[in-house]
């Protein structure tokens, strides 16, 4: 349980306490020092007189009436320098530093196109959802301090995450995900409406998507061109990248090789005007190195600047009673002293 140092009347509202408050456990050091040692003995007196009571008395009366205020100093300073030791600290007044940071909705194709085997991962033959994935991931990982949302799209559309700094969750909800989750068919147009109805809440110029597929709208109510339309009138910026080899991939004996195909199942046209549109840009990405590129770049782009949590920088006060205490030290060294 921590002391609230703001109910101290005689101590100022920022005041935050004792970084090394068991430093106190000293203070009573030199009462123990003290009762530790043996008595002094007090010498016989050499010389009797009558009248000795009464001068002893008087004395100790003048000594302690001298001693008094050097003792109390003494206990000051040595407070002073217990509360030195234990490093008072001020709460500084709050700060808040700009950040550059991002907003991105992904959207991941999950037709049944991308279980093709046509990419080369780590020199394993792979299909293409496996590759995104690792893509993605190391993308993600580079995503600290934004906001990133995550929805998939098959036959249907589906928000997997919202829009959150919790990339852990995203990361999670992206291995999780395969082929034909949502479809074994291509809602582009869906995708593009579900995202944009999510990115909606955000301020203007901070609502982008970021669209990857591998197909052609095959399904869906909303046509992509007019998804489009909507982004553009809503203020989202979609950004499409066309993913998957012109022609599949054959292994033969260990070694990969690629098959020919005339790459018209992805619709590059339809994809690239929905870019256009929307003010966004068009990637085409064959292998996982190109879609690599494609997400370095996206790394450098939609930058914003936003507020970060403000703070309150810790200001060491140490110094205030340790020159007190010095100077108190220096007092009673120059305090007269009487025989």
């Amino acid at each position: 349980m921590s002391l609230d140092w703001s109910m101290l009347p005689f101590l100022p509202d920022s005041f935050a306490g004792f970084a090394w408050r068991w430093l106190w456990l000293a203070f009573p050091l030199p009462w123990l020092v003290q009762w530790s040692l043996p008595a002094r003995r007090s010498q016989a007196a050499a010389l009797r007189v009558p009248y000795g009571s009464e001068l002893q008395s008087i004395a100790a009366q003048g000594g302690s009436a001298v001693r008094r205020p050097s003792l109390w100093l003494a206990w000051l300073a040595w407070t002073l320098l217990c509360a030195a030791a234990a490093r008072p600290q001020m709460l500084g007044e709050p700060i808040v530093p700009p950040q550059d940071s991002r907003n991105l909705m992904l959207a991941v194709d999950l037709s049944g196109s991308m279980s093709e085997n046509d990419m080369v991962l780590g020199g394993n033959v792979v299909d293409r959802l496996t590759a995104a994935k690792a893509v993605l991931a190391d993308f993600l990982d580079r995503r600290e301090g934004d906001r990133v949302g995550l929805l998939v799209f098959g036959q249907h559309a589906y928000a997997l995450t919202p829009l959150t700094r919790d990339l852990g969750s995203v990361r999670d909800q992206l291995r999780d995900s395969v082929v034909g989750l949502a479809g074994r068919e291509t809602a582009l147009g869906d995708a593009i409406g579900l995202a944009v109805k999510r990115l909606r809440e955000q301020p203007r110029g901070q609502r982008v998507l970021v669209l990857l597929t591998d197909g052609v709208n095959t399904a869906g109510t909303l046509d992509p061109i007019k998804a489009a339309e909507l982004a553009r009138i809503e203020g989202v910026r979609v950004h499409t990248i066309a993913f998957g080899s012109d022609g599949g991939m054959m292994s033969v004996f260990g070694i990969n090789m690629p098959l020919p195909g005339d790459g018209e199942q992805i619709d590059e046209r339809g994809l690239r005007q929905i870019a256009e549109q929307t003010g966004g840009r068009f990637f085409r990405a064959r292998d996982i190195d190109e879609l690599a590129g494609i997400y370095a770049e996206l790394d450098r782009i939609e930058p914003t600047r936003q507020a970060a949590q403000a703070v309150r920088p810790m200001i060491e006060c140490y110094r205030w009673p340790l020159g007190l205490a010095a100077a108190l030290a220096l007092l009673l060294l120059i305090w007269p002293r009487r025989r």
